[in-house]
């Protein structure tokens, strides 16, 4: 205020707008449509009824910008301010300017419950409801980015129902509806019921089970860890195998990616059957491998997951001599879905090589 020439008796009062003893929610993060940062705003007069309530009062801290580009994006900043200024709104609520990680540091130390509200499934991450948790803030999120993986209800509040529903304006007025659902009957409430000692237990309780098992699995020291263990050190170990013996390893599979360029065109399926028994799919297919080694290639049975489960990716078994250049296999698989459901597919196969990252082929069974 005082950088936009606000007279000193209004700065002033500005330094003691809110009371720390009130609970506070904060929401900050770049102004862009997918993240609705105007779903608070959907019913203006019940988010005011939330704020100003005398006996169960809420302050808001909103912070944020837009690119120079996204005038869709800015128009969502002036929705905020315009509603900010009015009289009977802004003892309850302010919009900080220059948002940056400065001013992010400040919020997430200082706020109790960090909103969230993006459109499933937009959320890259959302790794500023992380830096709350060691703070002790508590997320009320959209079940997307890394609360979809995070969330139990005794650590925090979810929004949505895991699913995606694109931009549906009336989705977007169920989930404003639920978000002030659980201010009203859920959040608040926990925040000012308190004990004999004015301490609002059940509030301790959650935000105690949000730091103990949040904060040591979303940090940078478990990303780093990871990263370490999972990718940087394999890929030394890897490195250093293709690398020994001047690189033998490496021109093996130098040779065999050009065996590959010269021989994968002419794979294909030929026949093939499906026999259900006995609780059991047998399926037999016949492969064309050409003048490719039948160990230079893997025929697998696939099927996509279920419920967002891993697919099904079943190695078949080569069975029979060669009928020259063609080779039958076969799998077995529990009938508890159609046979329908499983293609047989042919991709590359060599120890060491990372597929498809370094040999994307792959043919499907038509």
């Amino acid at each position: 205020m005082a950088a936009a020439g606000a007279p000193a008796e209004e700065v002033e009062v500005a330094k003691h707008l809110f009371d720390p003893n009130i609970l506070t929610l904060g929401f900050a993060r770049r102004f862009a449509t997918y993240k609705r940062p105007n779903l608070l705003l959907h019913d203006r007069q019940r988010l005011l009824g939330l704020l100003a309530n005398k006996q169960r009062p809420v302050q808001l801290i909103i912070a944020g910008k837009a690119h120079p580009a996204d005038e869709a994006g800015q128009a969502l900043i002036r929705e905020w301010t315009n509603f900010i200024r009015r009289p009977d709104v802004r003892p309850h609520a302010i919009f900080l300017s220059d948002y940056d990680m400065l001013l992010t540091e400040h919020l997430v130390q200082g706020v109790d419950v960090w909103i969230n509200t993006p459109r499933r499934p937009w959320e890259a991450c959302g790794t500023s409801g992380m830096k709350v948790l060691v703070n002790g803030g508590i997320n009320l999120s959209e079940l997307d980015g890394w609360w979809a993986e995070a969330y139990t209800p005794e650590i925090g509040w979810a929004l949505g129902d895991g699913q995606e529903h694109g931009d549906d304006p009336a989705w977007d007025a169920v989930e404003a509806g639920a978000l002030y659902d659980l201010l009203e009957h859920d959040v608040i409430p926990e925040f000012y019921a308190r004990d004999e000692q004015d301490i609002p237990t059940a509030w301790v309780a959650r935000m105690r089970n949000s730091m103990a098992s949040l904060t040591p699995r979303f940090s940078a020291d478990r990303a780093v860890r990871e990263y370490t263990e999972r990718h940087y050190l394999p890929g030394a170990a890897n490195y250093c195998e293709r690398a020994a013996d001047k690189g033998d390893v490496g021109r093996k599979m130098v040779d065999w990616l050009r065996m590959l360029e010269t021989e994968w065109p002419a794979v294909r399926f030929g026949s093939s059957k499906v026999e259900t028994s006995a609780g059991q799919h047998v399926f037999e297919v016949e492969v064309h491998l050409h003048k490719l080694d039948p160990d230079a290639a893997r025929v697998e049975l696939y099927a996509d997951g279920v419920d967002g489960g891993d697919p099904v990716r079943q190695e078949m078994e080569r069975v029979g001599p060669a009928t020259g250049t063609s080779y039958m296999y076969r799998a077995r698989v529990i009938a508890a879905r159609p046979a329908s459901d499983y293609t047989a597919r042919v991709i590359p196969k060599l120890n060491g090589v990372a597929i498809p990252l370094e040999a994307a082929r792959i043919v499907w069974q038509r």
